[in-house]
C-alpha cells in the first residue's frame, strides 16, 4: 500500500497575505468548505492573534467544518498558543501550529535571541500547546536558509516536547530542488526520534520552484505537504494545491505516496477562491487555467480526437472541468435556487438573506438567458458584500460614450444617510466613471490595478472586475460584477473604496 500524502492548506491564512486578499469571517467559511468538500485534510483557517475578526473567522470556521483537521498559527508565544486554542475550542479535530525563525539572519537581525533561547521558546511554545490539543505542529522559519547541525538540535527537542509534525519551510523561496530534498533526507536520517513526528513542507514561488520543491521532498520522505489553491499566496505566492496533487496522482509510477482529495471538486475551489480574492487565474495556469485542456495546433487537435492520450496527460474531468454546467434560468423557483446554493457550499442564515439572494438572481436571469455556477458564485459575493457596513454605496450611475465625443458619467453615491452626485469626464466610460466617483470621495487613493475577466462564455456574460487601490501603505482589492462592465468596475470601486475605510489591523505573523 502507498503512503498518505496530508494535503495542509494555508489559503486561509499565508493566502489570505497577499496584498489586498484579506477575506470576510463568512468569505473563508466558504472557502473552508469548500476545502473540505475537496477532502483537504487539514485547513489552516488563520492566525488568531492578529486580530479579532481573525480570532472570530478562526472560531467560525472551527465550528462549521466537521472532516477536516482545522489549524490555527501561533507565533512561539504564550499569548498566541492561548489565543489559537480559544479559538480552536469548538473543532472536531484541532491542530495548532508554531513557529520561530531559526536562520542566522532571522534570529541576529529580527529576533535578537541566541539559539539557545531560541531553542527555549520552541519547546516552552510546543508544551503550552499541547495542553490544548495533542496534534501540534512546528516550523523553523527560514529553514532553507538554517545551519542543519541547529536544526537537528531543535527538532529533535520540539519531538520530545511533543510536537507531532515538523514543517521545514522555505520561507523566501531561495532553494532549489535537489538541495531542498536533500536537506529533507538528511534532517530525517540524522535526527535520533524523527520516526516520531511527520516531516511537512512550506515552499514559496520567488524563483518559480514551489511545487518542484514540494515534490522534490516529497521523493525524500516528506508526508505533508503545505499549499495554496492556485498558488496564492504573498509575495510570489505558495506551492499550488492543484499542481501539487495532479503531479502526485499523474505520476504514481514515480511517487510512492497518494492524497485522499477529490479531485473533481479542484476547478470549482479555484473559481471560489478567484472570485473571492479578485486574484484572477492566468489563462495557461497549470490544471485550473482556462487554457489548460485547450488545443489549438492542428497536430495536437488530431491526435486528441484519435486518442485524447497523445497530448493529454491527465482528463479534464478528473479536476471538475466536466461540472461547469448551466443549471437555472429566469424561471427557475426559489426551492431549486436554494438547492443548488446548498450543493454549492452556501448556505443561508436568514430567511431575509435568501430573499434577497434570490431577488438578484432573478434580476440576472432577466438579463442573460442561462445561469452558471460561476454566475451564482458571482451573485453570492456581491450580496455578502453589500451584506457588510457599508461607508459607500452605489445608487446610481449614467454613462455617455460615442465616437467623437469625450466620454462622460453622472454618479449618485451614498455616504452614510446622505446620497451625492457628480460629473465628470474621461478617456473612456470606465475613467468618466471611477473619476465622478473619486470626485465625490476625495479618496485620494492610487489605483494599482484594473483587471476586467469574464465569468462566463457569451456576450451576455458577466464582466467581473478587480480593482486593487494602495493608500497610506494599504493595499485592498474591490471586486464587482455585472453584465455591464462599467457598473462592474464602479461596484469593485466602490468595494475597494469600503475596505479603505475599514481599519481593522491584522499583524503579519512574521512581524
Amino acid at each position: 500500500m502507498k503512503d498518505k500524502l496530508i494535503i495542509f492548506d494555508t489559503t486561509l491564512r499565508d493566502g489570505e497575505q497577499s496584498p489586498g486578499a484579506s477575506m470576510t469571517r463568512d468569505e473563508k467559511v466558504r472557502i473552508a468548505r469548500a476545502l473540505e468538500r475537496l477532502k483537504v485534510d487539514v485547513i489552516e483557517a488563520g492566525f488568531p492573534a492578529a486580530s479579532d475578526g481573525d480570532f472570530a473567522a478562526v472560531k467560525a470556521v472551527a465550528g462549521a467544518i466537521k472532516d477536516s483537521t482545522v489549524c490555527g498559527l501561533a507565533r512561539a508565544l504564550d499569548k498566541d498558543i492561548d489565543r489559537a486554542g480559544e479559538a480552536l475550542k469548538q473543532a472536531q479535530s484541532s491542530r495548532i501550529h508554531t513557529f520561530i525563525a531559526t536562520s542566522p539572519i532571522h534570529m541576529q537581525m529580527k529576533l535578537k535571541m541566541s539559539p539557545e533561547q531560541v531553542i527555549e521558546y520552541a519547546v516552552k511554545a510546543v508544551k503550552r500547546a499541547r495542553l490544548y490539543t495533542d496534534n501540534v505542529e512546528f516550523s523553523p522559519e527560514d529553514a532553507g536558509r538554517s545551519e542543519e547541525d541547529f536544526l537537528c538540535r531543535i527538532l529533535e527537542a520540539v519531538i520530545d516536547a511533543g510536537a507531532t509534525t515538523l514543517n521545514i519551510p522555505d520561507t523566501v523561496g531561495y532553494s532549489i530542488p535537489a538541495e531542498f530534498g536533500a536537506m529533507i533526507a538528511n534532517l530525517r536520517r540524522r535526527i535520533p526520534n524523527a520516526d516520531k513526528a511527520i516531516f511537512s513542507v512550506h515552499c514559496h514561488n520567488d524563483l518559480g520552484l514551489a511545487v518542484a520543491n514540494s515534490l522534490s521532498a516529497v521523493m525524500n520522505g516528506a508526508r505533508q505537504v503545505e499549499c495554496t489553491i492556485n498558488g496564492l499566496g504573498e509575495r510570489a505566492g505558495n506551492a499550488a494545491l492543484e499542481e501539487v496533487v495532479m503531479a502526485i496522482k499523474t505520476r504514481h509510477d514515480v511517487f510512492s505516496c497518494d492524497t485522499r482529495l477529490d479531485t473533481r471538486e479542484i476547478v470549482a475551489c479555484s473559481k471560489l477562491v478567484s472570485s473571492i480574492t479578485g486574484f484572477p487565474v492566468q489563462p495557461n495556469k497549470a490544471i485550473v487555467g482556462a487554457n489548460a485542456f485547450a488545443h489549438e495546433s492542428g497536430i495536437h487537435q488530431d491526435g486528441v480526437l484519435k486518442n485524447r492520450e497523445t497530448y493529454e496527460i491527465m482528463r479534464a474531468e478528473d479536476v471538475g472541468w466536466s461540472a461547469n454546467r448551466m443549471v437555472l434560468g429566469k424561471h427557475s423557483g426559489r426551492n431549486a435556487f436554494k438547492n443548488r446554493m446548498t450543493e454549492l457550499g452556501f448556505e443561508f442564515q436568514s430567511e431575509s438573506e435568501l430573499n434577497d439572494a434570490f431577488y438578484r438572481f432573478k434580476q440576472l436571469a432577466d438579463k442573460k438567458h442561462e445561469i452558471f455556477d460561476e454566475d451564482l458564485q458571482a451573485l453570492i459575493t456581491a450580496v455578502n458584500t453589500d451584506s457588510e457596513e457599508e461607508h459607500y454605496k452605489l445608487i446610481a450611475l449614467k454613462v455617455c460614450s460615442e465616437t467623437g465625443e469625450t466620454p462622460n458619467a453622472n454618479v449618485t453615491v451614498k455616504i452614510g444617510k446622505q446620497e451625492f452626485s457628480a460629473e465628470s469626464e474621461g478617456s473612456g466610460a470606465v475613467d468618466a466613471s471611477l473619476k465622478a466617483i473619486d470626485s465625490i470621495v476625495n479618496s485620494d487613493a492610487s489605483l494599482e490595478l484594473y483587471s476586467v475577466n469574464s465569468i462566463t462564455n457569451g456576450t451576455d456574460a458577466q464582466g467581473e472586475v478587480t480593482v486593487r487601490l494602495e493608500k497610506g501603505g494599504r493595499v485592498v482589492n474591490g471586486l464587482g460584477a455585472d453584465t455591464d462592465i462599467v457598473i462592474a468596475s464602479a461596484k469593485a470601486y466602490i468595494n475597494a473604496l469600503n475596505k479603505l475605510e475599514d481599519k481593522g489591523e491584522k499583524q503579519h505573523p512574521q512581524v
